[in-house]
């Protein structure tokens, strides 16, 4: 579905089902070069079982209005305008990679109404390297490689996508060719070297984490070569958060599928509407 936010067409997947704003909100937040659509299983399945999902385009990205927001604290803002458009009171967010960070600012930002924190491969500062930095300025193709590469790990092939003609590098090289594609059609830019100098620059974290009220909860992957679990140390004891580490790389949505669908599960249990 779509609202109109800060004057621009927002889109918003949820999960299949008709929104039903009476049910718990989780909110869901992709990460860098990514879409609503990295959540596939998990916010289908949730938005099956009593929860009303929101997982939107961030602007820039996929069916949303661009230009990209220029930093995490405005991708927060308009993640709560979004909340706003659809009569959402209090929610759950959930955020991968440069997602985790617009879930922090976001929670911390909704107080009180914010019911869950939960972030998946997160790391606080999120530095990019130099070389990742240059590259995806001067060659984005060869940087979507790159990443591509760094992003799974060595045995993410199966189980997670066992199925014939499933490809996670392959699909995850195609999502980002797109979504770069797009944005610079527009008129936008480079999306990629955007996206990362708005994570490279994020400097909140610490501050935005003291003022986050909810429990919280980090997916960390043990192979992870983006954001290693070291790198989320400071942030996970600023939060108080627990720590749940799975066997795979940074794109944990799609190589353990089952595991992060059933970690946010209990996490945040049904309640009743």
């Amino acid at each position: 579905m779509k609202f109109d936010v800060q004057g621009r067409a927002a889109f918003v997947y949820t999960g299949g089902k008709p929104l039903d704003t009476t049910l718990p909100a989780l909110v869901f937040v992709h990460g860098a070069m990514h879409d609503h659509s990295v959540w596939g299983l998990q916010t289908r399945y949730l938005a099956h079982h009593r929860r009303a999902v929101l997982a939107p385009d961030l602007p820039g990205h996929g069916r949303s209005d661009g230009p990209a927001p220029a930093s995490v604290e405005a991708c927060a803002d308009w993640l709560l305008a979004v909340l706003d458009a659809a009569g959402i009171e209090r929610a759950a967010f959930i955020g991968h990679s440069m997602g985790s960070l617009i879930a922090l600012e976001a929670a911390a930002r909704l107080g009180e109404r914010a019911t869950g924190l939960v972030l998946l491969g997160p790391a606080y500062p999120m530095k990019v390297s130099d070389t990742l930095l240059s590259t995806s300025q001067a060659e984005p193709l060869k940087a979507i490689d790159m990443v591509n590469a760094f992003s799974h790990a060595g045995h993410a092939a199966k189980p997670s996508a066992p199925a014939p003609g499933f490809s996670l590098h392959g699909m995850n090289r195609a999502l980002m060719r797109r979504l770069q594609a797009s944005h610079a059609a527009a008129g936008h830019g480079n999306l990629f070297h955007h996206d990362f100098q708005v994570c490279n620059q994020y400097a909140g974290g610490l501050e935005a984490a003291a003022r986050v009220r909810c429990a919280s909860l980090m997916i960390v992957g043990a192979h992870d070569q983006m954001t290693p679990p070291k790198a989320s140390a400071a942030l996970a004891q600023a939060l108080h958060a627990k720590v749940l580490q799975l066997s795979a790389g940074h794109s944990l949505m799609g190589e353990v599928p089952d595991g992060v669908l059933n970690a946010i599960q209990t996490f945040i249990p049904e309640e009743a509407p």
